[in-house]
């Protein structure tokens, strides 16, 4: 039987602010799960990993728990590694990276926990095999993943390797683009995913909004783009599973999509980045590009949908006064040419979020890199609103 044919806790790591986005991912594979501050705890076998590795548009890493050690310093630590079947789970004429997330007081930097670790290991398979594989910080080949806190410590098989957000399409990323796992978050978050019409991104840098609202709108699995994963390069690789899951996927994707998604800059070489980005992802006839200023950015005269703007934060000092006729510009478009659409901005920075001059609905929090950010939504009615003082006669 395979080491891990059986059920086991699966940790899916993801940036702070996107647990409930990827909860509700990992829920739609069948695979519910508890959120954490930067992930979501599940449970599932190796063939869930898969799926999760090939469809979840949030998560940046799988890991599969292989066991839960006690360990209060590195010695300990090599001696609890060395005691667990490496030579069953790693080639020994692989390549094995690990990494780490360590709160212990004999270790002053996770790389010489990382370093322990990975010495363990081959040192197990040495033992065994008479062999030892490659090791080192490149993600070619196997990868472990030890979370350490004082003396418990958790092994798992991390059976992504680079990161999910490292989606394979963002060849020309052009300026400070927003990473592909915080981009898809935004787009679920605006609803589209739910609901039919067009997507628009003015000020669409490197494209990566649009090119995730056109994978969400074709319901394509952005693990399909990857070269590979770390999982692949374990001894009970399943590859006939694996390929199965590749079928199911390609096939739940969509050739067309009612609605419009368009996106346009006015700095002509980051539409060129975004549609040669969108090439790469194979979304590029999916995708209306536009070189213009956002205040002439084309909207569709047929339906409404989605606007999403990402504007500069003013991160420099002194950037703020000459941003705000900028926010204060995109009030003035959302009210004067997306009437009965709902409105997006993403931003850093909330003094400037005030130039906007439109009360938000909605403020979902966000993360990017370091920066609390907010995206905030405008319901933009046609017309004047109707408030009732009492509920119509009709209501229920």
């Amino acid at each position: 039987m395979s080491l891990f044919s059986a059920k086991r806790p699966i940790l899916v790591t993801c940036p702070k602010a996107l647990p409930p986005f990827l909860a509700r991912e990992t829920a739609a594979l069948g695979l519910a799960g508890r959120e954490l501050a930067a992930g979501v705890l599940t449970e599932g076998d190796m063939a869930d990993c898969m799926r999760l590795n090939l469809h979840l548009r949030t998560g940046h890493r799988v890991l599969l728990e292989l066991a839960k050690l006690t360990a209060p310093d590195p010695a300990a630590l090599a001696e609890e590694l060395g005691r667990l079947p490496w030579e069953d789970i790693i080639p020994a004429d692989g390549h094995v990276t690990v990494d780490s997330s360590v709160q212990n007081e004999y270790v002053r930097d996770s790389r010489f926990a990382n370093q322990k670790a990975k010495d363990a290991i081959v040192d197990r398979i040495l033992s065994r095999m008479g062999r030892r594989p490659d090791s080192g910080p490149d993600p070619v080949g196997a990868a472990v993943f030890l979370h350490w806190r004082d003396d418990a410590a958790t092994v798992y098989i991390d059976t992504t390797g680079a990161p999910l957000s490292r989606r394979g399409y963002r060849k020309m990323p052009h300026k400070a683009p927003l990473q592909e796992t915080l981009a898809a978050g935004i787009v679920l978050a605006t609803g589209f995913a739910e609901n039919s019409g067009h997507f628009l991104s003015p000020m669409c840098g490197s494209g990566t909004l649009a090119i995730e609202a056109a994978l969400v709108a074709l319901n394509r699995a952005p693990g399909l783009l990857r070269a590979g994963f770390a999982f692949e390069h374990l001894l009970d690789f399943d590859a006939a599973r694996y390929a199965e899951l590749r079928r199911e996927a390609n096939q739940a994707s969509r050739k067309q999509y009612a609605g419009r998604i368009i996106a346009s800059d006015m700095d002509p070489e980051a539409v060129a980045a975004a549609r040669q980005n969108a090439r790469t992802a194979g979304v590029e006839g999916h995708i209306e590009f536009q070189v213009a200023d956002f205040r002439e950015s084309l909207v569709p005269e047929d339906g409404t949908g989605v606007c999403v703007l990402n504007p500069e934060y003013g991160a420099r000092l002194g950037d703020t006064p000459r941003l705000e006729p900028i926010y204060a510009a995109i009030g003035d478009f959302f009210k004067q040419r997306l009437s009965g659409w709902r409105g997006f901005l993403f931003t850093g920075n909330p003094e400037l979020a005030k130039r906007v001059g439109l009360k938000p609905r909605r403020r979902t929090p966000f993360f990017n890199a370091k920066i609390e950010c907010r995206l905030l939504e405008y319901e933009l009615y046609q017309g004047t609103r109707r408030v009732f003082t009492t509920p119509p006669a009709n209501a229920r």
